[in-house]
């Protein structure tokens, strides 16, 4: 914003400087050439009053002499004809008398008494008649270089122009100060921003500079960022206390309940069943909302990661889980290599995706982890069941929070893809839920590859046992 204001700044001083040289300029220059001219006109009726009464007197020996004098004073070039045209001087000495320079327009002119002031080229002139009442004896040419007067006229514009620099330099130096003093809110409110959006506002933006209007602004971004700032930490608060807060109460009234069916009818043992069930996904359901907010309220940053190794690692931990229900895992695809995502993030996305699997998936049926590295894309990884699919409808909805379809039979909380969803875009990737072929679901993230990044294998990853997730 500097640049543009002080560009703004100086485009309007040129603009001003330019209205105001460019006429005087010209009207100098326009009268530098009329003085000259009159100078000439003036110095050509005196010079052919002297030649005109040395040709009446017959002093023709005199005029070379009057005309070499004068154009060794001015610089002027003098030509002296009689009443027939014919050169009588020169004050060239290259030139050549006795020739006639009748038909030229401006001795014709001056033979029939009118005289003529020229301007043109690099010369001006003026050729006048020798004349004594109404007899017209002789004419005279004089004929001045405008080389003089073209560098007078360039030195003013000279002059001109470094003067406008010289004012533009000042504007520049009154600008910039100007435009610093202006825009040094906005630099430090910009600043105060990334702070804040990094979850921090360690430096609040000046409020002491500047107009009153950014002034005013900067001191109401500062109070609304410190109250948000508040809301945040009682937020996070809240998420930290209520971890335990929640558990102890719900596990203890699991174990009441639990405690119970000893001294209940057996008719009852349905409910009672039903209740603890109930009492769990309710567990499940507060754990996936503290999970959701405090990775909505952490601020990180992505890392590399070895893709590779971590599908390698949770393939083999849920392996035993899915050999209970008869379902095969299965990893394809050439290896991917590292991509950026936050700490921990394809652990829980790959763990959430394939417990949504085989909460779906048929005995005798197999999950694939299909790997896609160097798309134009990025780098994906497909999550590929053998399940019943998801109508387009359900798919455009299954991000959204609690939502389950509406045939669902299992017990998810309708948290586990939106959390997915949020830890891929934390790390700057895309997921998208599609048809697989045949029947089945599709989940396709995509991540940014680590440039020149390498699979190092799955040897020596730790293990860990599958984190929590949730249906959709």
């Amino acid at each position: 914003m500097t640049r543009r204001l002080l560009l703004s700044y100086l485009g309007l001083a040129i603009l001003v400087l330019a209205g105001l040289e460019i006429p005087l300029g010209w009207i100098y220059a326009r009268g530098e050439i009329s003085r000259a001219s009159q100078s000439v006109e003036r110095d050509a009726s005196m010079l052919a009053e002297v030649t005109e009464e040395n040709i009446e007197k017959g002093n023709l020996d005199a005029l070379p002499d009057v005309v070499g004098d004068y154009a060794t004073r001015t610089g002027g070039h003098v030509v002296v004809t009689d009443k027939q045209g014919s050169v009588l001087a020169d004050s060239d000495p290259s030139g050549r008398t006795g020739i006639s320079i009748a038909a030229q327009p401006d001795i014709a002119r001056a033979l029939r008494g009118r005289p003529t002031v020229a301007t043109g080229g690099d010369l001006l002139s003026a050729t006048m008649p020798g004349t004594s009442g109404t007899t017209i004896r002789g004419t005279l040419r004089l004929t001045y270089p405008m080389a003089e007067v073209n560098a007078r006229v360039h030195r003013i514009w000279g002059a001109l122009a470094l003067a406008g620099a010289c004012v533009l330099a000042v504007v520049a130096i009154v600008a910039f100060t100007l435009a610093r003093w202006i825009t040094r809110p906005l630099r430090t409110l910009e600043a105060a921003t990334a702070q804040l959006a990094d979850g921090r506002l360690t430096n609040p933006p000046d409020a002491t500079t500047g107009p009153p209007e950014l002034r005013s602004l900067a001191a109401s971004f500062t109070h609304t960022a410190t109250r948000l700032q508040q809301l945040l930490k009682a937020q996070q608060a809240f998420a930290s206390e209520a971890s335990h807060q929640l558990k102890t109460p719900l596990t203890a009234l699991r174990l009441r309940l639990e405690n119970f069916e000893p001294y209940l009818d057996p008719r009852a043992h349905g409910s009672l069943d039903e209740s603890v069930g109930e009492v769990e996904r309710l567990s499940r359901m507060v754990q996936g909302l503290l999970a959701l907010a405090r990775l909505e309220n952490s601020a990180t940053t992505p890392e590399p990661v070895d893709l590779d190794t971590v599908i390698a690692d949770r393939v083999a931990m849920w392996e035993s889980l899915a050999a209970e229900q008869y379902v095969v895992l299965a990893v394809t695809g050439r290896p991917a290599g590292r991509v950026w995502a936050i700490p921990g993030a394809l652990e829980q996305v790959i763990d959430n995706l394939v417990a949504n699997a085989l909460r779906v998936s048929p005995p005798g049926t197999t999950i694939t982890l299909h790997r896609s590295p160097g798309t134009a894309a990025g780098v994906e990884l497909h999550v590929v069941d053998q399940g019943p699919g998801m109508s387009e409808a359900d798919r455009a909805r299954a991000f959204d929070r609690f939502w389950r379809a509406s045939d669902s039979h299992h017990d998810g909380t309708g948290l586990g893809l939106p959390i997915v969803r949020h830890l891929v875009n934390a790390s700057g990737g895309e997921i998208t839920l599609g048809p697989a072929s045949g029947t089945g679901l599709d989940a396709a993230v995509r991540l940014r590859p680590v440039a020149g990044g390498r699979s190092r294998g799955a040897s020596g990853s730790p293990r860990s046992t599958p984190a929590a997730a949730t249906a959709p």
